[in-house]
């Protein structure tokens, strides 16, 4: 059977082309080129999107003509059929008829250049990305380290997914989402990291979305924008972390957007990160938030009890450091807002053991933690709650927390337990283990009775609001 007429036509036009640019241009911008069809002297080929169109039009119509004049002569025409994106499906836009025989510009082209001198600059660094092609990894972030838990099971299953067969599997593009400090960017760089280190042929970027933007804006005012989309045009794992911020950057979601078709269509991996879910993020162009949708959307929330003294055991492990259970326990039970934090005072606790030459005991986990929280974050903790409580109502501390059944005592301790669930993000179980160890039923009935009782006491009622002010000015 012989060989479509399109198809040897479109070669000769390769031949010429790929004579005149460097091999990163060629598989750029003529590799996902498809001939469609030949009539006469005219020829169809099939492009990916309307910016494909375009770009050709504005960089490549001088090489155009000349692979025309050698593979169909002086007449000949070149007519461009658009893949229309709709939805989840695909369309063809009637055609763009180009007639090149009337172009003001020479069929003439200079000397093609030395492939060597002619290179793809990365927006990164400037070096030539056919001597390095850097990831911007951070290889400490890898699935052996990600404790997982009921928190963030979903989006680990799924990436790691995703890192072991990635643009197979339906979660493209795979968009994580959470608060600060949740381990959004930890997942979606240990994709990164496990693509990188099994498949050595794949190229993987990871790359904010404010360096992104900072890239594009580099680019234009140096008129260099053919190399910075090149550039991301040739990746097969893109990694963007906090997508967010692309909100009400116009320009720049229109040029991710041609991106981002340009890997979806020719089956490369696209995994983001954000502080909310799609649907939430305003300042976004509708087109661009339909294919934030296309794949899987994944969670990461708050780490329960449990996932918190895994992170702890494993951060202690990893520094080859050994504590007590208790004072384990005791972190867990006080930093529940995210695992940033959570690291954050483990490194502190563990620095302030290494310069004061003391063993890392409750005392010291209390002290590091009522500087590390109140000082640096201005944050309530349960500590600076019940020491308040203590020296208001002038009870002792071990009181507090013990099994006293006394109004003197009892009524103190129910007052903190409502400043803690009004004042930190304690949850009810770990509100209840700082006062000896109660359960959260406990602490419920606190709240409710201390929310009663300021409805018909007065004096209880300005002492409860004086307390607050003096923690939330």
């Amino acid at each position: 059977m012989s060989e479509n007429p399109a198809h040897i036509t479109w070669g000769k036009c390769l031949q010429i082309i790929r004579e005149n640019t460097s091999e990163q241009s060629y598989k750029t911008w003529f590799e996902p080129i498809k001939p469609f069809k030949l009539d006469g002297a005219k020829l169809t080929i099939q492009v990916p999107s309307q910016f494909f169109y375009e770009w050709l039009e504005e960089n490549y119509v001088q090489l155009l003509r000349k692979s025309l004049d050698f593979a169909i002569g002086r007449n000949g025409l070149l007519e461009y059929s658009i893949i229309v994106d709709s939805g989840n499906r695909t369309q063809n836009k009637p055609p763009i008829a180009v007639n090149m025989t009337n172009t003001k510009t020479s069929s003439k082209l200079p000397p093609a250049p030395d492939p060597q001198e002619r290179t793809v600059r990365s927006p990164f660094d400037l070096r030539s990305l056919q001597n390095n092609l850097e990831s911007y990894l951070n290889p400490n972030y890898t699935f052996d380290n990600y404790i997982e838990g009921d928190c963030n099971r979903l989006a680990r299953a799924a990436s790691f997914a995703v890192a072991q067969k990635p643009s197979v599997t339906s979660f493209n593009p795979l968009m994580i989402y959470g608060g600060v400090g949740l381990g959004k960017t930890h997942v979606v760089q240990a994709i990164g990291n496990y693509i990188k280190n099994r498949m050595s042929d794949k190229f993987v970027l990871y790359v904010s979305s404010e360096k992104f933007t900072n890239q594009f804006i580099n680019a234009i005012r140096e008129n260099n924008l053919q190399d910075f989309m090149s550039f991301y045009m040739q990746v097969d794992i893109l990694i963007m972390d906090d997508v967010q911020f692309l909100s009400g950057k116009q320009k720049t979601q229109e040029t991710f957007f041609h991106i981002f078709n340009h890997l979806y269509q020719s089956g490369k991996q696209i995994v983001m990160t954000s502080d909310r879910p799609p649907r939430e993020l305003d300042g976004m162009e509708d087109r661009l938030l339909s294919r934030f949708k296309w794949g899987l959307t994944a969670d990461l929330q708050t780490p329960d009890y449990e996932t918190r003294i895994a992170i702890i055991q494993k951060k202690l492990q990893n520094e080859g450091i050994h504590i007590e259970y208790e004072v384990i326990e005791y972190l867990a039970h006080s930093i529940d807002s995210n695992i940033r934090e959570l690291e954050g005072v483990i490194i502190s606790l563990i620095a302030q053991a290494s310069l004061t030459r003391k063993d890392i005991d409750l005392n010291l986990a209390k002290s590091t933690l009522k500087h590390t929280i109140s000082e640096a974050d201005r944050e309530v903790t349960i500590d600076t709650i019940i020491d308040a409580i203590a020296e208001t109502y002038d009870v002792r501390i071990p009181d507090l927390k013990g099994k006293s059944r006394l109004r003197s005592i009892v009524l103190p301790r129910q007052v903190a337990m409502y400043l803690a669930k009004n004042l930190t993000n304690l949850s009810l179980k770990s509100i209840g283990y700082h006062f000896g160890g109660r359960d959260h039923s406990t602490v419920i009935h606190a709240i409710h009775t201390i929310n009663d009782l300021m409805d018909t006491d007065r004096d209880l009622k300005d002492k409860v609001t004086r307390l607050m002010k003096r923690f939330t000015k």
